[in-house]
């Protein structure tokens, strides 16, 4: 297809092509000269202004088939170096975000959350400090003594019989070594 049918539609699948009958933007000659721009207007300034807009679109035609080529002379040398638009993409993202790290606003913003990491670290520090010696005072305190002999009581009652050699537990025939009757060892 020749160059003057190409669209510059870059999210288009037929990126590049327009229809024959979608070239030129068709001017409303009736109506602009009711327009209330034009009544002002001596015709020879209004043609002169017609000139000029039917150069400008003349123009605008071209600029897009100068692009369109442009993109598909491009195209063809990303293939042909073997890029594919995946790695174009990826090296756009690394760029922009190389960008980005070296900007004012993100440099302000990291050290601003770097300070806030520090003040954050030393309050959860200042906290688990103060935590430590109310639990170390609350530890030497009566009330804890208090209850850790009584646990110790309960415990050396229930385990007892365990610290001296036994499980604590009576035998059902009252002796370990003897077997029970009728039932003879294997």
């Amino acid at each position: 297809m020749d160059s003057a049918g190409q669209d510059i539609n870059l999210n288009s699948p037929n990126k590049g092509l327009l229809p024959d009958a979608m070239t030129d933007v068709p001017v409303d000659t009736v109506g602009a000269a009711q327009t209330p721009a034009a009544e002002g207007l001596t015709e020879a300034e209004e043609e002169e202004l017609r000139a000029e807009l039917s150069k400008v679109e003349e123009e605008i035609i071209t600029l897009r088939q100068v692009l369109a080529a442009k993109e598909r002379h491009c195209g063809e040398l990303r293939r042909k170096l073997g890029l594919s638009a995946l790695e174009g993409l990826r090296q756009n993202l690394t760029r922009s975000w190389h960008d980005v790290q070296g900007s004012p606003a993100y440099k302000k913003t990291q050290e601003t959350l770097a300070q806030a990491g520090q003040k954050t670290s030393a309050a959860l520090s200042t906290v688990g400090s103060a935590l430590s010696r109310k639990l170390g005072d609350m530890r030497n305190s009566a009330t804890f003594k208090s209850l850790e002999d009584r646990v110790g009581t309960i415990k050396s009652k229930v385990v007892g019989g365990r610290e001296n050699g036994g499980d604590g537990l009576p035998s059902p025939a009252g002796s370990a070594d003897k077997p029970l009757p009728g039932h003879e060892p294997f």
